[in-house]
Order: structure tokens, then sequence, then C-alpha cells
């Protein structure tokens, strides 16, 4: 996975931003524009308002592309308790909780609290979305139907491990909430979401990856 990150502080505050994470879901620039403006150069100046309201803002980004630090140590971001992952209409999966990302040979590839996933199986920094979709104009409602009985519930909290099938799905394995755009919200475990973008069952797998060559690399 791609990196680019930049800093910048003021004297209770640093924030980071990782370019190659963003995809501009603007929540940072709607939630505080005095410190994150687009319009202006550097974008971010962390002095236009009080540090923890910048954290506030910075925990309603859904790539992870943002993150903060406390130069007087008083707290970090912590997980929220039980772990979600949103399917986005036409786009990706937005998860929050407390997040580990295993490649295909069990190499740990991210931990997080936040990170986006990409769906449409274009995105150049797999596992991650990149705003692919966006280009390629992947389309799907982001309607959740309701699990079959191998996906059986489990207790929500604790880890949630996301395992990357070599060339196919994404393995979630620990109890979660799988929410859709239609209200719809089912709790899951031992799920295989779709990441090459053609599952007939989105957001499921249902073994297209083969069919179409995906590769996931």
């Amino acid at each position: 996975m791609k990196t680019n990150v930049k800093s910048y502080s003021s004297p209770e505050i640093e924030v980071r931003y990782d370019v190659a994470r963003c995809i501009h879901a603007a929540e940072c620039v709607k939630g505080l524009r005095p410190v994150f403006d687009p319009d202006r150069k550097p974008w971010i100046d962390p002095t236009q308002a009080d540090a923890e309201r910048i954290a506030s803002v910075i925990e309603r980004c859904p790539s992870g592309a943002l993150k903060y630090v406390f130069k007087d140590g008083r707290r970090t971001e912590t997980a929220q308790t039980a772990c979600r992952v949103t399917v986005a209409v036409d786009g990706p999966l937005y998860a929050r909780g407390e997040l580990k990302v295993l490649a295909p040979d069990g190499r740990v590839l991210l931990e997080d609290t936040r990170m986006a996933l990409c769906r449409c199986g274009q995105s150049a920094n797999k596992p991650l979305c990149d705003g692919s979709h966006e280009k390629t104009g992947f389309k799907d409602p982001a309607r959740v139907p309701p699990p079959s009985q191998a996906m059986a519930p489990s207790p929500r909290g604790g880890p949630v491990v996301i395992r990357l099938r070599q060339d196919g799905p994404y393995l979630f394995q620990g109890g979660f909430t799988l929410a859709g755009a239609g209200g719809e919200a089912y709790q899951v475990s031992g799920v295989a979401l779709c990441r090459c973008g053609h599952s007939a069952n989105k957001p499921y797998c249902d073994g297209s990856h083969k069919r179409v060559g995906f590769k996931s690399d």
C-alpha cells in the first residue's frame, strides 16, 4: 500500500495527512473549513481552531487519511467498541473499529480505526480505496441482503481481522455490524465480501473473481 504523509502543527496538536489514502469525502472541509480549506496553501492550518475540535472533526474522516497527535499526550484516538462496516452507494466499504488487515501470507498490512476498502476492484492502492470507482463508473445501490446461515451472528466487540484472499475477497473474522444504504444492518461474522466489483450478490462474494480473472496485487 502506498503512503505519503504530510504534517501540520500548532502549539497544541499535530495533524497528519496521508495523501495516498484521501478519497475526498470532504468531512473535514464540511466540519471545520477554517482549518481544512482546499482553496488555501497549505490547505491545513491547525492554528485556526481549538485542538479538541480539530480532533473531533478528524475522527469523522472515513478513509483514515487524517490523524492527530496531541503534543501534551492528553489522549489518542481509540477505536469504537463495536466494529461497523458500511457499504457506500457506488463506492467503497467504510470500516470503523479495531481493525487489522492481513496479507494472504499472514503479514499485518495495516492496523487502524478507520479505513475505506476498495470494492470496485480497480484501485491502484489495494486493498484501500483510491477513488477509482468514480473514474470507472462502478455502480451498486449498496443494499445488503440478509446473511446466510453460514454467516452466523457473533457478539460485537473486540478486534476484527480482515484477511485478503489472493486474487479473491475480503474475509472478515470477528463479529461486526454490516450496514447498507437502505438502513438495513446485520450482525455477522466469518463473512467474505467482494472486492473484484463483479459479484451478483454484492456486497458478498459469489466467486466472480475467478470468472473475471481478478488480480489483487
